[in-house]
């Protein structure tokens, strides 16, 4: 009997994560001799702009999903509550023997909170991660999922210590390492090597920014030191800004976009193999992003995180990125230079070794092949 897998999602995160599942399925589908697996995709649409979504599904080559609840954008709670209605009425239909999800976003959380309410056994990949910063919502996001959770996998050791400290079962832990370090060495073959050919500025000299959290987008301080950090720092080398949505229509209502434009090649949100090959090109990344730092630290790029609390902390540990106030340009200025000096960290992996999807799909075919 199949195996049914249905994974939620609806942020590009996930996509990505979700591309590394995909392999291993069809691999294990293809080679293996235990129970076949199908993959059930539901994509709520909580990223609908074309570069942010459908693109990542035709470049990673990902199966169209078999939903799209098209919920698109609103405040937390209500975005949040269409989801889970939706999710709800779309798990019924389907009668999966799981529901796996990725990170921490709206769509995260209205998966788990579906799937449990249905008495469907819940995977958390990326589970374990911790800022203690319950002003964002992804932190709060990240709890409730993996207290929700029946298997919990963390692409860290680090991750996996948070959860038993927080008093989850032994048995419910599992070390797989991170998808993203699949990823980023399936797809190191694929990239642009150029990026001139993306931006027009030689490899090597430019500063990547990227930044569309609310706390950054949504608070006037943090906004104004980051976009006065551009300015200064382009009188001494070039910038290039992927420009979020969020990020764009926050510049219009601050007034501030056209001197970023001024100051910054600024270009469209990029496709993931595009954003790996403009990190790939840059002397260093600044970026509030959850996964793009990790990603620079995968392609040994240094980096700056626009938080005041670290996702990735091994990343600190090891010097590969530095963690700064958004709220100050002299801090975010400083910590760019220091990131510009030349030896950007230490070496080590702690994010598994290249096989997490694999590691991932082997266990739940274990834990579920008998049920």
């Amino acid at each position: 009997m199949t195996l049914k897998i249905t994974t939620v999602l609806g942020a590009r995160p996930q996509f990505i994560k979700a591309a590394a599942f995909h392999r291993a399925i069809t691999s294990h589908n293809k080679h293996g001799t235990a129970r076949p697996v199908r993959s059930i995709l539901i994509h709520t649409g909580q990223h609908y702009d074309d570069n942010m979504s459908s693109s990542f599904f035709s470049e990673m080559q990902i199966p169209k999903p078999d939903v799209n609840l098209g919920i698109g954008s609103g405040s937390h709670g209500r975005q949040t509550g269409r989801m889970l209605e939706a999710v709800e009425q779309a798990l019924l239909s389907q009668a999966p023997d799981m529901v796996l999800v990725y990170g921490d976003t709206n769509s995260t959380l209205a998966g788990a909170l579906a799937a449990s309410k249905l008495r469907l056994p819940v995977v958390h990949v990326e589970a374990g991660l911790r800022t203690t910063d319950f002003k964002m919502a992804e932190e709060i996001n990240r709890v409730l999922t993996d207290n929700l959770s029946d298997v919990l996998f963390t692409p860290c050791k680090d991750a996996s210590r948070v959860l038993r400290s927080e008093g989850i079962p032994e048995g419910r832990i599992v070390f797989s390492g991170d998808v993203m370090y699949d990823n980023t060495l399936y797809y190191t073959d694929h990239l642009e090597r150029d990026p001139e050919n993306v931006t027009g500025i030689e490899k090597g000299s430019y500063v990547l920014f990227t930044f569309h959290r609310a706390e950054n987008t949504d608070r006037r301080e943090n906004l104004d030191a980051i976009v006065e950090s551009v300015k200064i720092l382009s009188r001494e080398m070039n910038v290039v800004i992927p420009l979020h949505p969020r990020t764009r229509a926050a510049l219009l209502k601050g007034e501030l976009l056209a001197d970023v434009e001024k100051s910054a090649q600024v270009v469209e949100p990029a496709g993931y193999l595009r954003m790996l090959s403009l990190i790939l090109g840059a002397k260093a990344v600044v970026s509030d992003s959850g996964g793009i730092p990790k990603e620079a630290f995968y392609l040994g790029i240094p980096s700056v995180t626009l938080r005041s609390e670290a996702i990735w902390t091994e990343l600190v540990d090891l010097g590969w990125t530095r963690t700064v106030d958004p709220g100050s340009s002299e801090s975010i200025l400083s910590a760019i230079c220091l990131a510009l000096q030349g030896d950007p960290g230490r070496p080590g992996q702690p994010y598994g070794e290249g096989n997490s999807a694999r590691l991932i799909l082997d266990e739940l075919v274990k834990r579920y092949a008998h049920e």
